[in-house]
């Protein structure tokens, strides 16, 4: 069933709130132990929201856009009286005492929050291994990993634990866990989904987004999460689309886009991926797209520039877990990955190598910024691979260049500040493949329209 549709029988009570909240229970309790897409419950909490939902649904009183709704939330937004832990010792006792901009939404338009889900510790992976609380599993492709880092809440949506989820995407931490669990995740313009509440991994990078099994789902979340925040300093003032009628006027989203293709995005993804994504490019013609080849020089400059930015930011961020007000030193508890990013920050920001490194970095990431709004302006979106492998098997031995590697294709529209999605393309062998579509900036609801036509076609 659609999300749309299941939302409109919610609000018509042809299902209850709680009884759509009892299935999710049943499958977390059932699916949970073997998975390990959430950290937290608190079912009485949901229950409470959901008997409420029902009651004012019964009396015939206004709802909200995600009445009903179940939503699982990544472990490093606050959310009030949840432990936010990141993922990580450092924070395992830590409670929320507020609710962050997003959840203030999601809370406003009756979204019934079930619990906060697994992450690479302090969004530092791309795999959900480096979990204080233990690695995530992927149930679509059973043994491997479900990508990261926000692999908890892509788990959470595609193993039926909720309707929707929130996750963090710093370099692809939703798109890349989206295209391994064969789901749609959304990472807005930049701006676009306030970031107040929101545990820094790359502040000049981060955006909060949805994890849907549907188009309409990631366009409904979109909606209420969206908006004006004046007190996060990121934030745009402008209008919001209407992302569901994206969805609900698709049927020639497409026909006549310029779909641009861009060569070097194939020429470092593995073949089998490579022939699915080009399958998804033929039905995009089919539909009555432009196919139009592009050319960027500049991939192999991304990785490095991404990283060099997000090592120094993320040792800035951190600074605060010193141990003194709340949780512990994070040197002292940490994973060896966020480890490894608090030594590399805190080299790179050094005086004597800030100037080699850091700033070299910055100068990069504007040379990026600006080719990729060149390659843009001349089409309507650009499509390619999401991931540019297929996922791992849990428990094998990567190198951090290896692991990196995963988010090649991903870390482009970080840099850029263009918002970016991952929709189901198809699969090898069982495992699913992402189409990653790409914009210019404001233009989501591009996205959300050519996700939900080619939804449609299949």
């Amino acid at each position: 069933m659609k999300l749309l549709d299941k939302s409109e029988l919610i609000k018509n009570h042809e299902i209850t709130a709680l009884e759509n909240l009892e299935q999710f229970c049943n499958n977390i309790d059932a699916n949970n132990g073997r998975y390990n897409a959430f950290l937290e419950i608190n079912k009485n909490s949901a229950i409470d929201c959901a008997s409420n939902i029902d009651s004012r649904i019964n009396n015939d009183e206004t709802v909200g856009k995600l009445a009903g709704l179940v939503v699982g939330i990544k472990s490093n937004i606050n959310v009030e009286d949840f432990h936010i832990t990141a993922a990580s010792k450092t924070l395992e006792n830590y409670l929320g005492s507020y609710d962050a901009t997003v959840i203030k939404r999601i809370k406003e338009e009756d979204g019934i929050i079930i619990g906060m889900t697994n992450m690479d510790e302090f969004a530092a992976g791309s795999s959900t291994e480096t979990s204080y609380f233990g690695h995530t599993e992927n149930p679509v492709a059973l043994g491997r990993i479900p990508g990261g880092s926000s692999g908890g809440s892509a788990v959470a949506v595609a193993a039926e634990m909720c309707d929707l989820a929130i996750g963090s995407d710093t370099g692809g931490s939703i798109r890349n866990p989206a295209s391994h669990c064969g789901l749609i995740g959304f990472k807005p313009t930049y701006g676009m989904v306030s970031r107040q509440g929101l545990m820094d991994l790359a502040m000049s990078f981060d955006q909060i987004g949805p994890f849907a099994r549907d188009p309409g789902g990631a366009a409904l979340m979109l909606e209420v999460i969206a908006g004006y925040d004046k007190t996060e300093c990121t934030s745009l003032d402008l209008k919001i689309p209407n992302f569901t009628n994206s969805v609900k006027n698709c049927e020639d989203s497409i026909k006549g886009m310029r779909v641009g293709v861009v060569k070097q995005f194939f020429e470092v993804s593995d073949d089998k991926i490579v022939n699915i994504i080009e399958e998804s490019i033929d039905k995009m013609k089919e539909m009555g797209a432009e196919v139009v080849e592009l050319s960027f020089d500049y991939i192999d400059l991304c990785l490095p520039t991404y990283y060099l930015i997000n090592y120094v930011e993320f040792f800035s961020a951190t600074r605060k877990y010193d141990g003194r007000k709340y949780g512990n030193r994070i040197e002292d508890v940490c994973g060896e990955e966020v480890l490894r990013r608090i030594h590399m920050g805190s080299y790179i920001s050094q005086k004597e190598f800030s100037g080699r490194y850091y700033k070299k970095a910055l100068q990069a990431r504007s040379l990026i910024k600006r080719e990729v709004n060149k390659l843009i302006n001349d089409v309507d979106v650009m499509v390619g691979p999401t991931v540019p492998k297929l996922p791992h098997k849990i428990g094998t031995t990567l190198d951090p260049l290896d692991m990196y590697s995963y988010d090649v294709l991903t870390v482009i529209a970080n840099l850029a500040g263009i918002p970016a999605a991952s929709t189901p393309a198809g699969d090898v062998r069982g495992i699913p493949v992402g189409l990653q579509i790409q914009s210019k900036p404001l233009d989501d609801a591009k996205i959300i329209g050519m996700m939900a036509a080619l939804d449609v076609m299949d």
